[in-house]
């Protein structure tokens, strides 16, 4: 069972030592429009941002709005936001462990407004900017536990990938075939687990009045595959993520590149 208050504290524990030792002027290759002092002022500010929202007790986008405009300003030194990541992390972890999963609170993805959503989120949050700190550094990336890189995937698939299923007018428009992701150590005990999905476009017209056609994956059950990727929980993960390289793949091209193109465009 994933401990999530503790892994929140132990990725972001790793997070500022690696990023203590680094040149803040890094780049950060897993994030090309950041420096070092850009990726560790952004888990800072996410930190803040989050444990403002549970102790407010924000429902609504105003207040979120409210909670953004009383923020933190930037620090201008490395140490002063170190510092300041402590102590919002000690804030989120405090104002996490006040409350159950299924109470009420405001968050980003329209379909599930609850505190175990922004629980689950932040752990791969902190965990995917571990890897990035890690990677601007130099360092070798700590591998993500197998049951914590699982549920990263699904969390990938369901939410990351999925939020523009949340829009008013948007449609998944299905391709006819499906891909398996093999996780070679990702069922419980250890074992190999495959997630199927289906791969398709997401289609609609947002406020704005501009048409969208994006590529999506969709979760199934009980289909054949057509291709597949795989490799360990961790593996597939850090690729579904943008943080690590392609997984082993095989079967029909077209299904595979329609996945591939998912993961192009990134987490959103």
């Amino acid at each position: 069972m994933i401990d999530h208050s503790a892994l929140i504290l132990s990725e972001t524990e790793r997070f500022a030592d690696v990023l203590a030792a680094a040149d803040p002027s890094a780049p950060v290759p897993t994030c090309p429009e950041w420096k070092v002092a850009d990726l560790l002022w952004h888990l800072t500010e996410v930190h803040a941002f989050w444990a403002g929202i549970l102790a407010s007790g924000a429902l609504s986008d105003a207040d979120c709005e409210a909670v953004e405009e009383n923020q933190p300003p930037r620090p201008t030194d490395l140490d002063a936001t170190l510092a300041l990541l402590d102590s919002a992390t000690v804030e989120l972890v405090a104002q996490l462990d006040k409350r159950l999963d299924e109470q009420p609170a405001w968050s980003w993805f329209a379909a599930d407004q609850t505190v175990g959503f922004t629980r689950r989120m932040q752990v791969h949050e902190a965990t995917m900017h571990r890897v990035d700190a890690e990677g601007a550094a130099g360092v070798e990336i700590t591998p993500i536990d197998p049951e914590v890189a699982a549920d990263g995937v699904l969390h990938a698939i369901d939410v990351m990938f999925a939020w523009w299923g949340t829009l008013p007018g948007f449609e998944f428009v299905p391709a006819e075939s499906v891909v398996a992701l093999t996780l070679s150590d990702g069922a419980p005990g250890g074992g190999s687990r495959t997630v199927l999905v289906r791969p398709g476009r997401w289609r609609g017209v947002g406020e704005s009045g501009t048409s969208y056609d994006e590529p999506g994956i969709l979760r199934l059950t009980d289909l054949a595959p057509d291709a597949g990727f795989a490799g360990t929980a961790d593996e597939v993960d850090r690729w579904l993520w943008g943080r690590g390289p392609e997984p082993e793949a095989d079967g029909d091209p077209a299904a595979l590149e329609a996945v591939r193109a998912v993961v192009a465009k990134g987490v959103q």
